[in-house]
């Protein structure tokens, strides 16, 4: 991961846009907690289609008003049109937001209608084309490739053009192979790809949850992973612990590595990423 060493290390939060005045409450005690890190940004994410997508600007508006952290909402352009896309990104302009994660994203169910934009590299050109180099463009990167990729070649190449197209950098889906990130890096560099590619980290605390995830995004779990979770069953306490100690190893690893960060789902709690902060030895503030 010798590409990698040359970027400075960006650690990050990425959160939900919450379904009610309760879940608003909790994500506002998450956040609070989660500032002791530093983190470089809070990212939000965006539902298949823009469904989340009031909710979405609403959490991103509150985020950014504290000026404490800065936002990065999650943009997707499938299901969308360029005049829907302009607007959302003109109304980031005038909160002084300047940092997106620029995605594909999924079709809602029952919608067959792609909309203006078929693939992320057209949303990252598009931005640029619209609002210059005012956004940090943030894209997805998959190392063990996109479950609806052809093959991991093609699923390269899509990589490859959204660089191409503008942008800044890139976050992982989930990972706990670490030889597939490594791989993956290889096979960037050998394409004279330049930007940093930080790993995404997904703790582990509920095992029937992970699993319906993983299924849904293509992440594996290693299967030594799958049966020690298994055999816990109903003890949450054993398979904390153990989730802790495999995430925090593999974080150890990479930074170690040389990757440059490390971007937290948090699923809108603060205690996983603490816990797992606190035994890597990272600062912490106040």
């Amino acid at each position: 991961m010798n590409s990698q060493t040359r970027f400075p290390k960006i650690f990050s939060c990425e959160f939900f846009p919450p379904h009610d005045a309760e879940g608003m409450d909790k994500l506002r005690r998450t956040r609070a907690e989660l500032l002791c890190l530093r983190p470089e940004f809070f990212s939000v994410t965006y539902g298949a289609g823009g469904s989340t997508r009031e909710r979405t600007l609403a959490t991103v508006m509150e985020i950014q008003e504290e000026a404490q952290v800065p936002a990065a909402p999650h943009l997707t352009c499938i299901g969308s049109s360029r005049d829907s896309i302009r607007a959302i990104l003109h109304r980031y302009q005038e909160q002084g937001i300047r940092h997106i994660v620029a995605l594909r994203g999924d079709l809602p169910s029952g919608m067959r209608v792609a909309g203006e934009f078929r693939h992320a590299n057209e949303l990252v050109a598009f931005i640029r084309a619209e609002t210059g180099d005012y956004f940090h463009i943030e894209i997805a990167a998959y190392p063990e490739f996109h479950p609806q990729a052809v093959s991991a070649g093609d699923d390269l190449e899509r990589f490859r053009l959204k660089v191409e197209a503008g942008a800044d950098g890139a976050i992982t889906q989930y990972f706990y192979n670490f030889d597939a990130y490594c791989r993956f890096i290889d096979s960037c560099e050998r394409l004279a790809i330049a930007i940093p590619i930080v790993p995404g980290i997904m703790p582990i605390t509920n095992f029937t949850q992970l699993a319906r995830f993983s299924d849904a995004c293509g992440a594996e779990i290693p299967r030594w992973i799958r049966s020690r979770l298994e055999s816990f069953g109903e003890d949450m306490a054993s398979l904390r612990e153990f989730g802790l100690d495999v995430v925090t190893d593999l974080c150890r690893r990479l930074l170690e590595q040389g990757a440059p960060g490390l971007h937290f789902y948090t699923m809108n709690r603060a205690a996983p990423t603490l816990a797992i902060w606190q035994r890597l030895g990272l600062p912490v503030v106040g």
